[in-house]
């Protein structure tokens, strides 16, 4: 018969404190506490309630990572606070960890968040089926299995806004659909039962709020709980553009062309030619950078390009894989 061996480490919990009504900025209460092997992290929110300040607000509910509303940061990393260990926090960032809230500016009373953007930006994307049903239908609309894993997995996000408020293009551009709201579009883009598939297309294509603008830095598929990966459906998303003809020439989709382009030609990225074919005549304005990553090796002249030993297969990859349509 094993045992189970209850540890424990004492931990610096730096907390972010505000309450939009009394506080002209916000502030950190220090608390130092024992934490056990068999804490996560919203037990700690919990003691600091019961045991430290009464006043210390956070939202909570099931506490089996299903409704998503006890989503806060530690070490500025987006977490659900009932699913994560303290054990794992303390190997991950040491003794010493800051808490705060998904996001700061958006704080109304402690941990607790205006969620009010997100929430605008879910119901911006037709987040449900539009499809002609007859009002007394003879049948049901049966998916396959098959179909059905079209959707990736798409469907059991929780909305916590983990990987929103992680996004670094939702902080610093208000238009931005972000993440969640893409990964909730794929997942009535995916189903065969949805009728709005260009219609919806079209609005993720738009600039500044769609899909291009995404700067594909991976954060939001590190930090989801559920594993939803956002990223991979923004790929999908961009893909679904090219392929219903949706996608049109401007920036954005040239680069991902010109990408194309250069590992069909090389098997490498020629990236002095990607902003080359992106750009046009405005890569004038990039010329003063462009002269310095050539002095540093960054980009290299066409001719001086070492090709890849495995040319001839990649070429077969992109043909096979391309959704382009110009």
């Amino acid at each position: 018969m094993s045992t189970h061996t209850i540890t424990t480490q004492k931990v610096n919990f730096k907390v972010f404190r505000f309450n939009a009504d009394d506080d002209y900025l916000p502030y950190y209460d220090d608390y130092n506490m024992e934490v056990t092997s068999e804490e996560v992290v919203l037990d700690i929110l919990d003691r600091i309630k019961w045991d430290h300040d009464g006043s210390f607000s956070y939202r909570r509910s099931c506490r089996h990572g299903i409704c998503g509303a006890c989503a806060i940061k530690v070490n500025g990393r987006s977490t659900l606070a009932c699913k994560e260990s303290m054990n794992d926090m303390i190997e991950l960032f040491g003794n010493d960890l800051t808490i705060e809230p998904l996001s700061i500016k958006r704080s109304v009373k402690d941990m607790i968040v205006d969620k009010g953007d997100f929430w605008e930006k879910h119901d911006a994307i037709h987040p449900y089926l539009i499809s002609d049903v007859q009002e007394h239908p003879e049948h049901e609309h049966i998916v396959t299995p098959e179909e059905a894993e079209e959707l990736l997995e798409a469907d059991i996000c929780i909305q916590c806004g983990a990987c929103h408020y992680a996004c670094p293009v939702v902080e610093v551009n208000d238009e931005f659909f972000g993440p969640a709201a893409f990964a909730k579009a794929y997942r009535f883009e995916a189903d065969v039962r949805d009728d709005a598939h260009v219609s919806r297309l079209n609005e993720l294509h738009e600039e500044n709020q769609g899909l291009w603008d995404c700067v594909k830095c991976f954060e939001c598929a590190e930090v989801c709980p559920k594993e939803v990966n956002p990223i991979d459906k923004i790929t999908k998303l961009h893909q679904m553009l090219f392929k219903e003809g949706v996608a049109t020439s401007n920036v954005a989709t040239r680069h991902a062309v010109g990408f194309k382009h250069s590992i069909a030609r090389n098997g490498v990225l020629d990236e002095g030619g990607l902003v080359l074919y992106s750009e046009g005549p405005s890569i004038v304005k990039h010329i003063p950078v462009a002269l310095k990553m050539f002095t540093k090796g960054k980009i290299v002249p066409p001719w001086g390009i070492v090709k890849s030993d495995n040319l001839d297969e990649i070429k077969k990859l992109v043909k096979s894989s391309s959704t382009a349509k110009f």
